[in-house]
């Protein structure tokens, strides 16, 4: 848990507070793997603009897993941004588009592995024309196709069968 004070920056317009923190997020499960094995650098800084406190900043993540259809090795970079706007106060409590922080404290670590775990799609692609493995023999399709037949529809079987009579 990396805790930041706000309460300077609530207190005084114009002030900027700089983000360099590294997080671990080795431990996350993530479809049943642990692919964010190196740590995630997030940058930025939060700053009160006429009184409005936000934050920008980057979580640069490193996805090490495997490709969702040919179960080939993926390592991909990712930088996942992070843009808040911190409130003490909501007078809408079903309002979103802000992060309510009452104590004027926020975690920081909550908060980008949020956003990480929101922002990495849910299908990760060694490729974006991968071809899958074929079904049948488990064949690689990026390496070229299979020598399988297609199947045939059953209900066509038959008529399949008066083909290769005739030959």
């Amino acid at each position: 848990m990396f805790e930041i004070n706000l309460e300077p920056l609530f207190n005084n317009e114009g002030m900027k507070l700089p983000i360099s923190h590294t997080l671990d997020l080795s431990d996350i499960d993530f479809y049943g793997d642990n692919p964010l094995s190196n740590a995630c650098e997030i940058t930025g800084e939060i700053q009160n603009a006429t009184g409005i406190v936000s934050m920008k900043a980057a979580c640069q993540v490193d996805y090490s897993g495997t490709c969702d259809r040919c179960a080939c090795e993926v390592n991909k970079h990712f930088t996942i941004p992070m843009e808040h706007t911190f409130v003490t106060e909501l007078q809408d409590e079903s309002n979103d588009e802000y992060i309510l922080i009452p104590t004027m404290r926020f975690d920081l670590d909550g908060l980008a592995t949020e956003d990480v775990l929101l922002t990495l799609p849910a299908k990760v692609l060694c490729d974006e024309e991968c071809k899958g493995i074929c079904s049948s023999c488990g064949k690689n399709l990026n390496d070229g196709p299979c020598d399988c037949k297609k199947p045939v529809d059953p209900r066509l079987e038959g008529l399949l069968a008066l083909l290769s009579d005739d030959e």
